[in-house]
């Protein structure tokens, strides 16, 4: 264990199993801290997550770091997440350490000296931090109780330890099983890592507080470890870390509404970067469905390919479903289709790995909706990029010569037949280029969070609705900013008033009032 004299002040939420709410309670104290004027930031070791950004200077980290960033007020750098799996296939993950991918490794090999030889880059980042920011909020992954697992442990107690930090220890009601699996996860954690649980939080609970209080008073005297919060169920947009939480969108059927919009999103296998389509989920007017079958396509006013981790496993998938002739012939009835990263490079005539960077496919027939092909290098291409838009038909017409801003992960590079005209102009680390590219309505871009920006995404829409012979049904766009603040100081609210912050603040060593 680390000695205890750092500046930070800690907090680490740990979790009982995976998608019990860590992510987002640890956006919420990392809000509610920077409400009350601290210098926040927050951590977690190791994320396995497809769902990733990059950060000003390049570096490639966790999602969910980022949005508890933004929560916090500070600037996302990958020392907030020195660790990202992102699956590649049944048993391997591409590993990124510090921003910067190492390439692919199996399951059984990182679980090992791999996992062991990335421990000091944590020890670096967290302690950077603690040196860094005034509290520093920490979270777990998964369960701290895995015995397979635990000798190899670089998120969990481990983390805990090193930083001194007290945890609290997160359980959903909603699931069932709720006062066992804190139980059992006491039971099975060794001592001196039970001794570090100084607080109980059941999380998405739904019903009256005083039926469940019996509960609470059985786990507080079994355990000797207060409950400090029941937060209930709550539907406020903050942005899911991995593409779980698609289960609920999931094959949706294509319906016709007089007041929304039918955008269908492919769920590839390896969907990445599904926080794209946040922007358009937010609008009233519109619908967003994810679709894995083409029986459940049907005739959308747009349909979306997004990012890929695997892109030809991926475009394998369009082709054996069925999907990609039926997105091939709804582009011959005039539907539009936009592609983003993976699903943009799915749209060209061919995608070629001939060093099998993301598989073992060396080269596959792509859906030849776009006059480009792509071909992948081992580079990966990680930038925060600004631009123009250039593109002046269809929507872009009502958007042309505005700014646009996103981010870019990919290792393929596409090129366009000769005559094609880009639809931005960007520029990162002071160089411009060109990206993107339409062939009737059909678009592709690499540029991620296309749709975060707010006049692009209005003159989307409008355009859309037009081609209902519709005029737009709300007045205008919602600022995605203002909509993320609101969000963020909601949840604080929320968390406020169902957890005993007094008390949590007493663990941190904060001290009542301070």
């Amino acid at each position: 264990m680390s000695s205890d004299n750092k500046v930070a002040a800690r907090l680490m939420i740990q979790g009982t199993s995976s998608s019990v709410g860590k992510s987002v309670l640890a956006a919420a104290f990392c809000r509610i801290f920077y409400q009350e004027g601290y210098l926040v930031s927050p951590f977690k070791a190791q994320n396995m997550a497809l769902n990733s950004f990059v950060t000003a200077v390049g570096g490639e980290m966790g999602r969910a770091q980022v949005v508890q960033a933004q929560a916090a007020g500070v600037d996302p750098e990958v020392r907030m997440n020195p660790i990202l799996l992102k699956p590649s296939g049944p048993t391997g993950s591409q590993v990124v350490i510090m921003g910067q991918s190492q390439g692919n490794v199996t399951a059984l090999r990182y679980h090992g000296e791999y996992q062991r030889m990335t421990w000091p880059f944590v020890q670096d980042a967290l302690h950077g931090l603690l040196n860094d920011f005034e509290i520093v909020v920490i979270e777990g992954a998964g369960s701290p109780a895995e015995v397979n697992l635990k000798s190899n442990d670089i998120v969990n107690m481990r983390v805990a330890l090193e930083a001194n930090s007290p945890v609290l220890l997160v359980a959903d009601i909603d699931r069932g099983g709720a006062l066992a699996s804190v139980v059992g996860t006491l039971e099975l954690v060794e001592p001196e890592e039970r001794a570090m649980i100084k607080g109980i939080i059941f999380n998405k609970f739904r019903g009256e507080l005083a039926l469940l209080q019996p509960a609470l008073d059985f786990i507080e005297e079994r355990t000797g470890i207060p409950v400090v919060g029941v937060v209930p169920y709550f539907k406020i947009r903050i942005p899911d870390e991995d593409s779980v939480a698609l289960n609920e969108a999931l094959e949706k059927p294509s319906v016709s509404s007089a007041e929304q919009l039918d955008i269908a999103v492919v769920r590839f296998p390896y969907i990445s970067n599904f926080t794209d389509f946040d922007a358009l989920q937010d609008e009233t007017d519109v619908n967003v469905r994810y679709v894995t079958e083409a029986a459940n396509l049907g005739k959308p006013d747009l349909v979306i390919l997004p990012g890929s981790k695997n892109t030809l496993a991926d475009l394998r998938f369009l082709h054996e479903s069925g999907l990609g002739a039926q997105l091939q012939a709804l582009c011959e009835q005039d539907v539009p289709l936009i592609g983003i990263c993976g699903g943009y490079q799915m749209m060209g005539r061919s995608v070629m790995d001939p060093l099998h960077t993301e598989s073992e496919l060396e080269e596959m027939i792509g859906l030849g909706i776009l006059p480009m092909v792509t071909e992948f290098y081992p580079q990966k291409h990680t930038v925060q990029s600004k631009g123009t838009i250039l593109a002046d038909r269809d929507f872009f017409s009502a958007c042309t010569g505005e700014t646009v801003v996103g981010y870019e992960i990919h290792m393929g590079r596409s090129t366009l037949d000769e005559g094609q005209l880009p639809l931005f102009k960007l520029t990162s680390n002071g160089v411009s280029y060109a990206d993107g590219l339409q062939a009737g309505n059909a678009f592709g871009t690499y540029l991620h969070g296309i749709f975060d920006n707010d006049g692009l995404r209005t003159a989307l829409l409008v355009w859309l609705w037009q081609r209902r012979d519709r005029l737009r049904p709300v007045e205008a766009s919602l600022s995605q900013a203002a909509l993320r603040e609101s969000a963020f100081n909601e949840l604080a609210d929320l968390v406020r008033q169902s957890v005993d912050i007094e008390r949590v603040r007493t663990i941190m060593g904060l001290g009542a009032g301070s």
